[in-house]
């Protein structure tokens, strides 16, 4: 029986969606040994893994599915992932009883749940499996993964996981990975808020902000967007990372989940209003820390 370069069985992989996160990913995949078919709404990007990779290229989600033991995800939004997941080209179409759908968009539990159902009567299973670490954790293969589903689907998937991944969580059924990606994303908004308010105190009070930072960050205050993007808050630099159109997208699943909960989350909400201000700024693919840009601008 074949084995993957980390020690595991090897495998045949669908991976669809080829985007800032999903193309790294499934390098990792390749290089770990797996055979690795891909799908992108792009055909001229998944043509570029190809020549990079290896691997193959399929024209529907439905043929890169067919044959794979794991079909991967990592597409935009709810939407996104209906339509190649769902349909008569979407995966499922093309999946064999036993197969396993691992989804690393950052969706609504709904659907997440929904997609779940659909896997089940069709006799294959479906782990809801967001991911955090950016698009430097995705090329360094160091991401953080909340997983939702059965305890067996994950035992199986968990050793493909680990191509891209240093720490993996079952948090409960089915949607319990995307709820946890709510938690997440609730933290960093308003962190980044209190930082940007931070760093913008601190230059209008005549400190030196790296002096500040570097003292501060030894103490309570310290956090992991305070030590990755302090230097670029302070030189107004924000042409990289997670940008706030995704962030806009992640907290209204969030306020919407709330919602559902009937609970409130008032920072949640403002902070959210605060991004939607800079996509009005022409910032929709600025950092998410660009928050501080806005005060700026504001001043």
């Amino acid at each position: 029986m074949p084995v993957s370069k980390s020690g595991h069985k090897m495998t045949d992989v669908a991976f669809i969606g080829l985007g800032v996160m999903g193309y790294p990913m499934a390098g990792h995949l390749t290089a770990a040994g797996h055979r690795v078919t891909v799908y992108n709404r792009t055909v001229e990007k998944a043509e570029k893994w190809v020549a990079e990779y290896g691997g193959k290229l399929a024209a529907t989600p439905r043929e890169a599915a067919v044959n794979a033991d794991f079909i991967f995800s990592c597409v935009g939004n709810d939407d996104d992932l209906r339509a190649v997941i769902e349909g008569d080209d979407g995966a499922l179409a093309g999946m064999t009883k036993g197969a396993i759908l691992i989804d690393h968009t950052t969706t609504s539990a709904n659907v997440a749940r929904e997609l779940a159902e659909a896997c089940a009567a069709q006799g294959c299973a479906m782990l809801d499996a967001p991911v955090s670490g950016g698009e430097a954790g995705a090329v360094n293969g160091v991401l953080t993964v909340m997983i939702g589903g059965e305890q067996a689907v994950y035992d199986n998937a968990a050793p493909l996981i680990d191509c891209f991944a240093r720490a993996r969580r079952l948090m409960g059924p089915s949607g319990a990975g995307q709820l946890t990606k709510m938690v997440n994303q609730i933290c960093i908004g308003g962190l980044l808020q209190g930082l940007s308010e931070a760093l913008y105190f601190a230059e209008n009070a005549d400190l030196d902000g790296r002096a500040v930072i570097d003292v501060i960050s030894k103490g309570a205050a310290q956090s992991w967007q305070m030590e990755n993007r302090y230097e670029t808050m302070i030189d107004d630099e924000f042409d990289f990372g997670f940008a706030v159109d995704w962030m806009v997208k992640d907290l209204k699943i969030c306020l919407d989940e709330a919602t559902q909960n009937g609970i409130s989350l008032p920072v949640t909400e403002i902070v959210k209003t605060y991004y939607e201000e800079l996509q009005t700024m022409n910032g929709g693919r600025w950092d998410t820390s660009s928050l501080i840009r806005r005060l700026r601008f504001l001043k």
